[in-house]
């Protein structure tokens, strides 16, 4: 075509927007004045939707040529800007241009909230559909029902899910598989599976999504009995699980600590040919982590490496997670010398860190520490809390108030678990007034510091700070008896008979009862 039409270089440029090679659609739109053609509402709307426009100044281009050409008004033009300008998570342009279209219809409104979804603003979501319902004469569509449903499932807001859901059958929308599956996946996300399986039974267009959905959901709520019967009946319907289908069968057993289960419905994934995603590959290195199932572990690293995913960083943290639960630091060793250059992830240094307080290495824990400050790593939260830890075990009261100090250096906050810590390591050294003037700094103290600093007070027959921390933890937790019997024993070990009989007398005043001592024994 030696002089194409404009409706024909339209046609052209969107597809290849939505489906050629990189590169191409704007390639295309550059030549445009070769064919002395001037664009219009539709040329701009299907380059806005060319997956070379990807970011602010892409899109800032096209929206002043836009401009230019008068057509920034145009409700297409309109809510293609909305639609890119959320992608790239720009969302005050994206606000500004939604706000100036003169007249809005539901598919902008659709492109506003799912730019909104997108970028975790869920509670503006609920006031825009409120808008939309007020000022709008066209009725929601399913997208726009799908989005707030899915709102309220990110928020667990069950009240205005269920209103929606309301609004979806008095719109005879429930017979859409898109809005059957946001519903069945709000309810299950606010704890209501019943609701989602009356919804999953009740509609009659089913897809994949939709069954793997509700298998999701039971898992979600403890309900793995009925999440196997649905993949039972799933399977018995035609349908084959995809690797979703297998990881919230695996994932949810792994999470529940069902180590059994979970490694019989992963060996049944690979004989259905299926290859398991990393996801998949670190839950079932959590539930052997933490049932110390060694022999499992390996297999599943040996797995790992024969797929070359060994490397991965997720990976990488799990296996090292792994093995120090399962007491071979050698082998979390091994993992994190194959990296020639560690990723900076601190989750993947803090697990050795972790790793080797939790297996009485200390001064291990320490190294690590400060290599990954010399490899210029942040530190987040969590590292702290290990490696206070490790010096609250180790009894080095003056290297772990100097990390303590370090928090604030890193640019965060000292939180709860970081006081907890410290008070544990001053009350193990016997510091007890500076422990209690620490606890006195937090607002809120939780329970565990009270309790941690009541047993120091026992390991060092501190009654007059034992009492204190004793009636402040009655006061926390009426219904239990252990801190006053601490204290009746902290008096008992220092002679004080008449104080013992006074708070065994308080015991029986309250009407709590000592747990009676208890032996077991394991017959095989």
């Amino acid at each position: 075509m030696t002089q194409p039409t404009i409706t024909a270089f339209n046609a052209v440029l969107c597809g290849l927007s939505r489906n050629g090679p990189r590169g191409q659609a704007v390639w295309l739109f550059r030549q445009i004045g070769f064919w002395n053609i001037r664009p219009n509402s539709v040329t701009i709307a299907s380059l806005l939707s060319a997956r070379d426009v990807k970011n602010q100044s892409h899109v800032q281009q096209v929206h002043c040529l836009a401009c230019k050409l008068g057509v920034e008004y145009d409700v297409y033009v309109s809510t293609s800007l909305v639609t890119a300008y959320s992608k790239c998570g720009v969302l005050v342009s994206s606000n500004k241009v939604f706000e100036n279209l003169r007249v809005k219809n539901v598919v902008a409104y659709n492109a506003f909230m799912s730019g909104l979804l997108q970028n975790g603003f869920h509670r503006v979501v609920f006031d825009v559909f409120k808008n939309m319902m007020m000022n709008l004469e066209e009725k929601p569509n399913k997208v726009t029902l799908v989005s707030v449903v899915s709102a309220c499932a990110t928020l667990s807001n069950i009240r205005l899910g269920k209103q929606v859901h309301g609004l979806s059958m008095k719109l005879e929308a429930c017979d859409h598989v898109m809005v059957v599956t946001s519903l069945v996946d709000m309810y299950s996300k606010c704890g209501c599976w019943g609701s989602a399986f009356d919804v999953f039974n009740e509609s009659e267009k089913r897809n994949l999504i939709t069954w793997n959905s509700m298998i999701a959901g039971m898992m979600m709520n403890s309900e793995s009995e009925r999440a196997v019967e649905l993949f039972e009946r799933m399977v018995d319907e035609g349908i084959l699980p995809d690797s979703a289908t297998w990881n919230s069968l695996i994932g949810g057993f792994a999470q529940k600590g069902v180590c059994v289960e979970a490694f019989k419905y992963f060996r049944k994934m690979q004989c259905a040919g299926l290859a398991p995603c990393l996801k998949i590959l670190t839950s079932l290195l959590s539930v052997c982590g933490d049932s110390c199932v060694l022999r499992s572990a390996k297999a599943i690293h040996g797995y790992a490496l024969r797929i070359c995913v060994d490397k991965d960083d997720f990976l990488a943290t799990a296996l090292v997670d792994t093995y120090m639960k399962c007491g071979c630091v050698s082998f979390a060793r091994c993992v994190f010398d194959q990296f020639d250059v560690k990723p900076d992830d601190p989750a993947f240094w803090n697990a050795m860190i972790g790793g080797y307080g939790r297996n009485g290495d200390y001064e291990s824990a320490f190294e690590v520490f400060y290599e990954m400050l010399d490899e210029m790593v942040q530190p987040n939260s969590a590292t702290f809390v290990s490696v206070l830890s490790a010096c609250s075990h180790s009894g080095q009261v003056e290297r772990g108030l100097h990390f303590f100090r370090m928090i604030r250096e890193y640019g965060l906050d000292p939180k709860p678990e970081h006081f907890g810590c410290v008070v544990d390591l001053l009350g193990r050294a016997g510091r007890l007034g500076e422990a209690r003037d620490l606890v006195q700094e937090l607002a809120e103290s939780p329970i565990s510091v009270f309790h941690s600093l009541l047993g120091a007070c026992r390991c060092h027959l501190d009654s007059d700070l034992g009492e204190e921390m004793a009636m402040k933890l009655i006061d926390m937790e009426p219904k239990n008896p252990a801190p006053l019997v601490v204290l009746s024993n902290i008096y008992a070990a220092l002679g004080r008979w008449s104080e013992v009989e006074r708070i065994r007398g308080l015991i029986t005043d309250k009407g709590l009862d000592k747990l009676s001592g208890i032996s077991m024994i394991e017959v095989t």
